[in-house]
């Protein structure tokens, strides 16, 4: 099968507003990023959906087409403000459904989110591959946070862990016509790193990589060199940065056609004036201080955007 023609970098993004979010006790055994927080569920729920407004309007502010959907407070899905976990939307029309490791994540995934998408917004939307099943042999792949996706060169970078299984990426590089770059990667405790989008980011023409997390020497120099073959001027981060969600940007295209780099202000507060350099020649910075849903879920800007590639009906 041929691939279709991707570009990297979506100029639209879904966001799912949170209704009841808080720190997911299913997750905590391998995240060990989450759960900083005394704060009760309500105060947990409250700094949240402000810090989902601010940036939302960061993000629209900067020429980003964002698409926002209301989670519902029943079933509880605590998790559920990071959609690009259990779909992600490609530019032949298909979308991909993602077998998830907590059970209640598995209830983020929602018919009705697409139907929105293709019946009242004019997404085409071609055919649905469901990789869920999956979850029934205990094996997982948590969307675009187990993988970071080189869209253009059909590369799918994974962190391996208790999330991110060989199986599963074999069946989506299969059906998606990917190669996979798989490694290992521990963070400065040695405690393996849940997602592959905490440490690392593929940009347009610049990547963002924690290397000194990856475990094994020849890993690590399959990963830069298939970066640096790809024509990518490479970003590394060390692990005080990996702490702070430096590697969990995302490269967007705004409305003007620039590149939007969005990030947490925590994740730019931890940033190198020369790798600031780097990003602003690169394209406009957007930040938002989500402090609050970092230290309760342990995911960051990133985590929560679904890059939506589908084409448009009427294009």
């Amino acid at each position: 099968m041929t691939a279709h023609p991707e570009s990297q970098l979506a100029n639209t993004v879904l966001m799912v507003r949170p209704a009841r979010f808080e720190s997911n006790p299913e997750t905590a055994s391998s995240n060990r990023f989450q759960g900083k927080t005394t704060a009760t569920a309500e105060e947990q729920q409250r700094s949240a959906l402000q810090q989902f407004e601010e940036l939302a309007s960061a993000l629209s502010s900067n020429s980003i087409d964002v698409i926002v959907v209301d989670d519902t407070h029943e079933p509880h899905t605590p998790d559920s403000i990071f959609p690009n976990n259990w779909v992600s939307f490609h530019a032949d029309g298909r979308i991909v459904l993602y077998p998830m490791e907590a059970e209640n994540r598995r209830i983020e995934r929602r018919m009705d989110v697409i139907e929105h998408l293709d019946t009242e917004l004019g997404f085409q939307v071609t055919d649905i591959v469901d990789l869920s099943g999956h979850e029934g042999a205990g094996h997982f792949l948590e969307g675009t946070g187990s993988m970071v996706l080189d869209r253009v060169n059909r590369i799918a970078y994974a962190c391996l862990s208790s999330r991110t299984h060989l199986d599963v990426l074999g069946d989506f590089a299969q059906r998606m016509d990917y190669d996979i770059v798989a490694f290992d990667a521990v963070d400065h405790d040695g405690v393996p790193i849940y997602h592959t989008n905490v440490l690392m980011n593929v940009g347009e023409k610049i990547a963002v990589v924690c290397d000194v997390s990856i475990t094994r020497d020849e890993q690590r120099h399959a990963v830069l060199e298939r970066l640096e073959a790809t024509g990518h001027t490479v970003i590394r981060l060390d692990f005080d940065q990996l702490d702070a969600f430096a590697g969990n940007m995302l490269e967007v295209r705004g409305g003007d056609g620039e590149r939007v780099v969005a990030m947490s202000q925590q994740a730019f507060d931890s940033l190198r004036s020369d790798q600031v350099e780097l990003l602003e020649q690169n394209g406009r910075i957007v930040t938002a201080a989500i402090d609050d849903i970092e230290s309760s879920a342990g995911g960051s800007v990133r985590c929560m955007l679904a890059e939506v590639h589908l084409p448009r009906s009427n294009a």
